[in-house]
């Protein structure tokens, strides 16, 4: 009940504000409020060390905790996010992050986000306690955007300095469509479909 009053009340003010800019404070008030009552989670940032002197983005990203919780409150159904596969490919990420911060604190990890000043970005990265981690992209599927992840992953791995940190113990794109995941030979990337996740 408290988070449909929360919502509701958010919703009337962006439509009485609607064409108007948003105030920054009111936007900070509404993540405060949303991270209290666990709609929204924030992934942090993944600093590791590397060969260039790139600067890495340090801000937080914000997930739903629930990505349904996005798709009941614009009203959006099945048919809908098939329609925008761009739409539907934002949900897809925030429902494998909730799906990887589960499997990751079973086993006493943590899942981060990375992006530097040249706009390479990693969906997520699993880092534990030993100090292992994997290096992890997000895509609905399709050879295009299975190559566009391998490029990122490769791109990546490839600025970690592994004289002062270890090499990612695996590479990995997720994906929504597959039966059955396979380590891609030309570079030992694994290809997973979120079904084949577990513990």
């Amino acid at each position: 009940m408290r988070f449909w009053t929360s919502a509701g009340t958010i919703l009337a003010d962006l439509k009485t504000h609607e064409g108007d800019s948003v105030n920054e404070n009111t936007i900070y008030s509404y993540i405060k409020a949303l991270k209290k009552i666990f709609v929204i989670e924030d992934s942090s940032a993944w600093n590791p060390n590397l060969r260039s002197r790139t600067a890495v983005r340090t801000s937080d990203t914000h997930y739903f905790s629930d990505p349904s919780i996005a798709t009941a409150s614009l009203g959006l159904g099945p048919e809908d996010l098939l329609n925008d596969l761009r739409t539907f490919g934002l949900f897809f990420e925030t429902l494998c992050i909730r799906d990887l911060r589960v499997y990751a604190e079973a086993l006493g990890g943590n899942v981060y986000h990375y992006r530097d000043k040249n706009n390479l970005e990693c969906d997520a990265v699993i880092h534990l306690r030993n100090g292992r981690y994997g290096l992890i992209e997000i895509k609905l599927g399709g050879h295009d955007l299975i190559e566009e992840g391998a490029a990122t992953l490769t791109a990546l791995a490839s600025k970690i300095d592994t004289d002062k940190m270890p090499a990612p113990s695996f590479s990995m794109i997720l994906t929504g469509t597959g039966d059955y995941a396979y380590k891609r030979p030309q570079d030992g990337i694994l290809v997973v479909p979120i079904g084949c996740l577990k513990v």
